[in-house]
């Protein structure tokens, strides 16, 4: 694999690493490319998203998209899920196929909202290495987690993988980019909670240092910059906070008084999050944009920040992914993310509530 290219800080920069304004986490119902696309270039002005339409199946999901990335290594399907394969095959080319039809429509998208070539910016997602090599096995059942020397060689086929995948996005579509990595299986890879093919089959607590390393490792070997973002509850703040990731992304509805202290040191340290305000279900009665606002502005006054901050540090997001969800409730939460993220980005320091 070709060497690390380890980005400065002038290519570590762009458009989409600034608060006060809102994105989607990554996955969205359906199956139509175009009309996903459409819709989040729409919605999304400040920072659209190449987006993840799981429901076509084999390589269209979190994990077996990442077969059409990486370099050298491909996944074959099983009942499980996906595993290593010895040779090319049909999910890595559905994957490529797959992604490439993502790009193509998100390309037509975006030069008929006029932003092509303009250095607007645009966010891609990706399985973190992590949760990566916990979902996918070796050829003899086990997950790649357990294997020293496989978690290494998928890491960096992911980050040379990665690499390329942005440069062609940002060539193509004359962008900006903003990379995430996402990673809703950090909690269980540090614990030791994910289960072997078999109850005499236990996995080992990575520990911290470890996993720091390989998360910053590919980090690293970025050229753009990086976004980590986990659905599990709680985030592991402590943990994400010491990465080399610009930003952190998770539900604050799964935030709890302990948690409060993390979220402080990561704005102090110069930290963007990526707060999910926005429900990824839709409530009984529909939410008004104040109503979502709320809770990011009540954390401000509880740290003990000016509420500026929601300016300067914070964007705004649903709470995860929305493939699940209604299609009507989807485009409803990137409305309600984007008039949200507009307000803060305003005059935080007026909004008042009941």
């Amino acid at each position: 694999m070709s060497g690390s290219g380890v980005a400065s800080d002038e290519q570590r920069t762009t458009p989409g690493l600034r608060g006060g304004i809102a994105t989607g986490v990554g996955s969205w119902p359906g199956t139509d490319p175009r009309e996903a696309a459409a819709t989040v270039v729409g919605e999304l002005g400040d920072l659209p998203h190449l987006v993840e339409l799981p429901a076509r199946g084999v390589g269209a999901d979190m994990i077996g998209r990442v077969s059409g990335l990486l370099v050298d290594m491909r996944f074959d399907s099983t009942t499980r899920g996906y595993r290593l394969a010895t040779r090319p095959g049909a999910v890595a080319r559905r994957a490529r196929d797959l992604l490439r039809t993502d790009l193509d429509a998100l390309e037509e998208s975006w030069e008929t909202a006029g932003l092509a070539g303009t250095g607007h910016a645009v966010k891609l997602q990706v399985a973190g290495p992590l949760t990566l090599a916990a979902e996918v096995e070796l050829p003899h059942g086990h997950r790649v987690l357990t294997d020293s020397g496989a978690l290494r060689d998928l890491a960096e086929s992911l980050a040379e993988g990665l690499r390329n995948h942005a440069a062609e996005v940002s060539k193509r579509l004359g962008a900006d980019v903003l990379i995430q990595l996402d990673e809703p299986l950090l909690n269980a890879v540090l614990a030791g909670s994910l289960r072997g093919p078999s109850v005499m089959n236990t996995i080992r607590p990575m520990p911290e240092p470890e996993a720091l390393h390989i998360l910053d490792a590919l980090i690293d070997q970025q050229t753009h910059p990086v976004l980590i973002h986990s659905c599990a509850e709680p985030p592991a703040l402590s943990f994400l906070r010491k990465t080399r990731a610009a930003a952190i992304g998770f539900d604050l509805a799964t935030i709890a008084t302990k948690d409060l202290d993390g979220i402080g040191e990561s704005l102090d340290a110069g930290k963007y999050l990526v707060l999910g305000l926005v429900p990824t279900t839709a409530p009984a009665k529909p939410p008004t944009w104040k109503e979502i606002a709320e809770p990011g502005v009540r954390l401000m006054d509880r740290l003990g920040f000016p509420r500026r901050r929601l300016a300067d540090q914070i964007q705004v997001s649903p709470a995860c992914g929305l493939a699940t969800a209604p299609l009507t409730w989807a485009r409803q939460a990137l409305t309600l993310a984007a008039e949200t993220a507009h307000a803060y980005a305003d005059e935080p320091e007026a909004l008042t509530f009941d």
